[in-house]
């Protein structure tokens, strides 16, 4: 389904309940490991439940990138989904790559460039079409053809500004649309409860969680494992669900400002 862009922002107070539970003082969110989807890819690892039968979303294990130290799966969570922003779209993962840049400390012009080689450039935009995406600048450059294609777009565009300069102009204008996401971000921590100064030490904290139970399942050779990821002011825990009372990893929780485990 084609998403507009205002579909890109999401009120987390909104979300089904079978994707967030917001407590009072702490919220659940569910999620699901298997050793290997089913959805194309085969790969092994976790998924946010929201994310599940999103075609864009490939399952996170707690491997992180050279330049980034925490995984997919705690952007998946952070980034996107308490942030309120789509899980997947091109606007979506702008805003995204903003709040992962303010709590890791990196710039997230590389995955730009890369998003913008990859797919921009190509006439592939996720979530809307490419008018709806690009800026008033660019846009304004265009034949006056209602009729013209995405691939036609970027190939107009392409040939009227020169590669290297369509591309810094993209690169600015994700620059742009992250920025503007970051008010959304922050009121909608604040629904939830969650101090968004603290999106470092709670994504750290979700990090070493991650690595501590993906290794248990992966050295077990579990097929699947549903459970909640639980975060309040001061701890991050997952809970695996006891449906057939075989608890393969069962409970373990890290308090955010220590390396402090607690296993149950």
């Amino acid at each position: 389904m084609i998403e507009s862009k205002n579909c890109a922002y999401k009120d987390v107070t909104q979300y089904p309940e079978k994707y967030l539970q917001i407590d009072r003082d702490k919220i659940h969110i569910p999620v699901t490991y298997k050793k290997s989807w089913d959805d194309g890819f085969g790969a092994r690892g976790r998924k946010v439940d929201v994310t599940i039968g999103d075609p864009q979303i490939i399952a996170s294990t707690r491997e992180t990138g050279p330049r980034i130290n925490t995984s997919v799966f705690v952007h998946d969570i952070l980034d996107h989904f308490l942030s309120g922003f789509s899980v997947s779209g091109h606007r979506s993962e702008a805003m995204a790559l903003i709040q992962l840049s303010k709590r890791t400390d990196s710039s997230p012009e590389p995955d730009y460039k890369q998003i913008i080689e990859e797919d921009i450039l190509n006439g592939i935009v996720n979530g809307e079409s490419m008018k709806s995406f690009l800026p008033a600048n660019l846009i304004g450059l265009l034949p006056d053809n209602s009729n013209i294609t995405d691939q036609e777009i970027v190939s107009f565009l392409k040939t009227k500004l020169g590669v290297e300069s369509l591309s810094d102009a993209l690169v600015k204008h994700f620059f742009t649309l992250g920025k503007a996401g970051e008010k959304h971000a922050e009121y909608n921590w604040m629904k939830l409860g969650l101090d968004h100064h603290k999106q470092k030490e709670i994504g750290a904290a979700l990090q070493k969680l991650l690595v501590k139970i993906d290794s248990i399942a992966e050295e077990m050779n579990i097929n699947d494992i549903k459970g909640s990821i639980t975060i309040d002011s001061h701890h991050v825990s997952f809970d695996e669900l006891d449906d057939s009372n075989v608890r393969h990893i069962g409970t373990y929780r890290i308090a955010i400002d220590s390396t402090y485990w607690q296993y149950e």
